[in-house]
């Protein structure tokens, strides 16, 4: 049976979209007992990304099968503020930084590490041992490699936009707000 959703994206995740569903909430079609992951990763947002998930104003996990007529409001990253009350897709807030790198950001991991951030990346990596680290340690996968982001095993993600080093250091840096906690 075809289903009919409502949904719309928020801030940044709004970067993964064509112009035509950005910033608004639009129609999307569902068949079958697909989740709200499903749905999210088909319209090409990496579940990664992703901190809240609201149903008809419920906080609702990945695993959630939406019902037709559903209203779906889908969050980023929260870094700055604490919801861990009411979000269901991980099992605790990032507080303490922790990143792994694929090796297309090398330069990026070096100017990092110079400044004091836990950054691991190393050319040897293969995809499944970034994802494997990333969730065996809590680490956040940076990256320029959307498919990497889309892997269903990835917990925490950021495509990094820029190809300058020095950019994607302060796209990073405010991406997740940590000009406080280095203070």
């Amino acid at each position: 049976m075809k289903k009919s959703v409502s949904i719309r994206f928020y801030e940044e995740l709004n970067d993964f979209l064509g112009a035509p569903k950005r910033k608004k909430e639009f129609k999307a079609s569902l068949t079958g007992a697909s989740s709200v992951q499903d749905l999210i990763k088909s319209l090409g947002v990496p579940p990664a990304e992703v901190d809240l998930i609201l149903v008809n104003g419920r906080s609702v996990s990945f695993a959630y099968t939406p019902q037709n007529g559903d209203r779906i409001s889908v969050f980023p990253v929260f870094e700055t503020f604490d919801i861990s009350k009411i979000t269901k897709l991980r099992p605790k807030s990032l507080r303490n930084p922790k990143f792994i790198l694929d090796a297309d950001l090398g330069e990026l991991a070096e100017i990092m590490r110079i400044f004091g951030f836990d950054t691991v990346c190393r050319t040897d990596y293969k995809k499944h041992d970034i994802v494997d680290l990333s969730s065996m340690e809590n680490r956040t996968i940076l990256t320029r490699n959307r498919e990497l982001l889309l892997s269903k095993e990835v917990a925490r993600g950021y495509l990094v936009k820029h190809t300058n080093p020095a950019r994607q250091f302060n796209e990073v840096i405010n991406h997740f707000d940590l000009k406080l906690s280095q203070q």
